[in-house]
């Protein structure tokens, strides 16, 4: 099941995407201020954003850009807002889609359908990471601690990956166990807590007092590393 974050300070456009998505089968997450929303795309990583710019607490401009530093779904912004230059900035700002209100709910559908598809096929782009202690290489999937190679099975190396392309910010386990076993698998947090154990193990990191994968408890998982 896909989530979807909606961040908009109308009640009642609030109670029309929640029943217009759940129909859909979409999970939705409602928040009436940036500051909210920003939180909870940080904790809970919806599989997409809907988000309007008149917010009581921060111009949607703004959010935008702070949404930015770490968010990297699609997102889609519903606004009364019709002047060219604010689509422009909005799009400059890193929104994928703008829809004028008021909007048809079979066009918002559609927009979400296509944003969706199209993230669905991006793939985490090949990196290195390196703290002079730990290296791994995304290309070549080698991964190193203190100079000797250890193996990783192939779900091991993939969190990892995961967890390094969000450094320094929470992974919820919904989000983990949806991207690396599937959405029928997202509230099975034992697997989780299964690989998660093992991959600590391979990288000598000690839970209590962890070097790499911090828990957040009954979140998700940080990667804090320095590299």
């Amino acid at each position: 099941m896909f989530s979807i974050q909606v961040i908009d300070d109308e009640p009642q456009i609030r109670r029309f995407l929640t029943i217009c998505l759940e129909s859909q089968g979409y999970r939705v997450l409602l928040t009436e201020t940036a500051r909210q929303g920003l939180e909870s795309v940080a904790l809970k990583s919806p599989d997409l954003v809907i988000m309007d710019l008149g917010l009581p607490d921060m111009d949607g401009q703004e959010l935008l850009l702070q949404l930015r530093e770490f968010y990297k779904g699609p997102v889609l912004v519903l606004s009364v807002r019709n002047t060219e230059k604010e689509k422009v900035s909005a799009l400059d700002r890193g929104a994928n889609d703008y829809i004028e209100k008021p909007f048809g709910a079979n066009e918002l559908l559609a927009r979400i359908r296509s944003l969706l598809r199209t993230f669905a096929n991006i793939e985490v782009p090949a990196t290195q990471y390196d703290d002079g202690h730990l290296q791994v290489d995304m290309a070549s999937r080698r991964v190193c601690l203190s100079g000797k190679e250890i193996h990783l099975s192939r779900k091991e190396f993939e969190l990892l990956q995961l967890l390094i392309a969000h450094q320094g910010r929470i992974i919820t386990q919904q989000h983990l166990l949806k991207t690396l076993w599937g959405p029928s698998h997202a509230e099975d947090t034992h697997y989780l807590r299964i690989f998660i154990g093992r991959l600590r193990a391979k990288l000598g990191d000690n839970p209590t007092q962890p070097r790499y994968i911090e828990t957040e408890a009954g979140v998700g998982y940080r990667f804090m590393g320095q590299g």
